[in-house]
């Protein structure tokens, strides 16, 4: 199957530059498929070495750096405005960031031991919730007008699986996560019919990035996910090939490129949030 091009497309991906994040791929992968990328993350010194392999990728206008925290809304809103003043647009933002206790060393490893949410400390619980929720939501609600201006855009959010997201001993990176979809699928719907879209991306499971912890021993890292199953759906949901996708959920993992896209979109695509459990809500009665 070929691969959809982006030629023409501007994206801005957060958490883009970890050695063995996500982002990195997602970047990678739409510079490959012809879009330039402004190139979000905290850490410069990473920042350095996705930007250089970027440009040997795609050249030296294919991406640009930008150092800041998705937590802080000012920042948010100058990262995107900063990518349409380099690139003249911003067609496609992937909410990628995320973070974890273990990863910041907000607490200490406890894998293998039982916790609980009492144990989780405030300092922990906000910024996890800062980073993989209000993030998300202050660069999308600074990245939507301007496509909604251009009538053309893609909000795609990474999040995780389902029975991650309740897991036991999971907080607050698995609620954090859950809030983060609720919130793509009331954008889809107010998105519905503009020309923008919403979808969320995950890997599928245990994914081996940077918020493994460094005690995992290296056979356990070494049979999770890998982040590279990312790029494919990524493009894909970037492209206009997408075009009327909205407000679903694809898991990577399950996506075959050797399928045609109603299949690969059968095996490996579904609503996002939990709209199947239906309308439960009590409502009163119509005033006649």
């Amino acid at each position: 199957m070929s691969t959809p091009s982006l030629q023409g497309k501007i994206a801005l991906v957060t958490g883009a530059a970890s050695p063995i994040g996500i982002g990195r791929h997602i970047a990678l992968a739409l510079i490959a498929a012809g879009a330039r990328v402004a190139l979000l993350d905290r850490n410069s010194d990473w920042l350095d070495q996705t930007l250089a392999e970027a440009h040997a990728l795609g050249g030296s206008d294919c991406a640009m750096p930008i150092v800041a925290d998705i937590t802080d809304p000012d920042a948010a809103a100058h990262a995107v405005q900063a990518t349409i003043d380099r690139f003249g647009a911003l067609h496609v933002l992937f909410n990628n960031a995320g973070t974890s206790p273990t990863a910041e060393d907000l607490m200490p490893d406890v894998r293998g031991q039982e916790t609980h949410f009492w144990d989780i400390t405030p300092q922990a619980w906000s910024r996890v919730v800062a980073v993989n929720f209000s993030g998300a939501f202050f660069m999308s609600r600074a990245a939507v007008r301007p496509m909604l201006e251009q009538k053309w855009g893609r909000i795609v959010s990474v999040t995780t699986s389902l029975d991650t997201m309740y897991r036991k001993g999971n907080a607050p990176y698995g609620p954090s996560k859950a809030g983060h979809e609720a919130l793509l699928a009331t954008m889809a719907q107010e998105l519905e019919g503009s020309g923008v879209s919403a979808n969320v991306l995950t890997p599928g499971g245990g994914t081996n990035t940077n918020l493994i912890p460094r005690s995992v021993p290296d056979a356990y890292r070494n049979a999770l996910i890998k982040p590279e199953v990312m790029r494919a759906p990524a493009v894909w949901l970037a492209s206009a090939e997408s075009d009327g996708f909205n407000g679903k959920r694809i898991i990577a993992a399950r996506w075959d490129e050797n399928l045609p896209i109603w299949v690969r979109l059968e095996k490996s695509a579904a609503p996002a949030a939990w709209p199947q459990l239906g309308a439960q809500s009590v409502r009163p009665a119509p005033v006649a």
